[in-house]
């Protein structure tokens, strides 16, 4: 039987202990409850299981994830993570969720698509899920922690010798930073095909929000209400990619308008096609501060909802205002190298 390390840092509800205990049937659990004698936490099946107080804190979580921290950058490398969450409010479980996901994703740990099951108050964001399986909504919740387990239980890394890389952007290439990384990064991947699709303005229309029936009926086509660059060249784009690299500069601490828009987009092609078997990477630059909150978004849109697989060391981040200052930061040609080793390592080797 598969061995299953439960992170359990307060004690939980009897609504998390009804999740945990979905998720841990049939597997030999391991638990851990504080930050004392926490084994070796690479190369494992890992649940981070947190019960969450009305401020929407878990102090618990804090100790475990500070002491691990303590233990290097490759701490959980080779595991594979999970989260399960519940609060008594309406509020905090996906911005925790999103936390625990940066935080252990900088020390290799990765993430299947769609990792997450979170629990608010009166459990009413099973409400959309409900409406297909008509059942009660703990019970949708239930059987959410079951798919979650199955699919933490069966995955495989892939092996691929030449995967097709799709790389998204929405910048001048003449004054952005984050261009200017990814050169430095792509220097180092002239062995593989990759594909830029930059998102010119105007060239995107944000998703009007039609109804699901609407919206799953274009999505059949694998087309969209709005048609354009995104039913011409995204949405093939990304079907036959296996990796997409996601280049963010961050606007007011934020995805750029046009990659929102595309994100938002991709819910039609979703409808008809998940995205368990593709990963993704991001390059982010910030101005100031504030590229982990870049970095959440896309954790929140593309692993969280949108099902890409999170391969560990996701993001790589740096901070240069003016243009052309990111080549000015020391060490930078390395850390553009490095990253795209393990842009390299996440396909080519069974590593988590």
């Amino acid at each position: 039987m598969s061995e299953l390390y439960l992170i359990i840092p307060e004690e939980p509800s009897y609504t998390l202990s009804k999740m945990i205990d979905t998720v841990a049937e049939n597997w030999n659990t391991v638990i851990i409850e504080n930050e004392h004698n926490i084994p070796d936490l690479r190369n494992k099946k890992i649940v981070f299981a947190v019960e969450l107080n009305d401020a929407g804190i878990s102090l618990g979580l804090d100790k475990i994830l500070t002491e691990i921290f303590k233990r290097g950058k490759q701490s959980l490398y080779g595991s594979i993570g999970s989260v399960l969450i519940h609060s008594n409010t309406e509020l905090h479980t996906k911005t925790v969720a999103q936390g625990i996901i940066f935080l252990t994703n900088q020390l290799g740990l990765s993430f299947p698509g769609r990792p997450l099951v979170e629990a608010t108050g009166s459990l009413r964001n099973f409400l959309t899920m409900q409406k297909v399986s008509k059942k009660p909504l703990i019970d949708v919740c239930i059987e959410s922690c079951k798919e979650l387990s199955t699919r933490l239980k069966e995955y495989k890394a892939s092996i691929l010798e030449n995967p097709n890389i799709l790389v998204l952007h929405a910048s001048n290439r003449t004054t952005s930073n984050s261009l200017m990384l990814w050169d430095k990064v792509k220097k180092n991947l002239s062995d593989y095909a990759i594909n830029e699709i930059n998102i010119e303005n105007g060239t995107v229309k944000d998703c009007i929000g039609c109804s699901y029936k609407v919206c799953k009926h274009y999505g059949q086509q694998t087309s969209c209400f709005y048609g354009g660059i995104m039913v011409e060249e995204v949405y093939p784009a990304i079907l036959d990619s296996d990796i997409v690299i996601w280049i963010c500069p961050n606007y007011n601490d934020a995805i750029s308008a046009n990659l929102s828009a595309v994100i938002n987009r991709l819910t039609a092609l979703f409808r008809k096609t998940k995205f368990y078997d593709k990963s993704f990477f991001s390059i982010i630059v910030s101005g100031n501060s504030g590229s982990d909150s870049v970095a959440k978004q896309l954790i929140s849109a593309l692993n969280i909802n949108k099902t890409f697989r999170l391969p560990p060391y996701f993001s790589l981040m740096a901070t240069a205002n003016d243009k052309g200052t990111i080549m000015e930061l020391p060490n930078i040609g390395d850390e553009a190298k490095e990253f795209a080793m393990n842009i390299i390592r996440n396909f080519k080797y069974k590593n988590g």
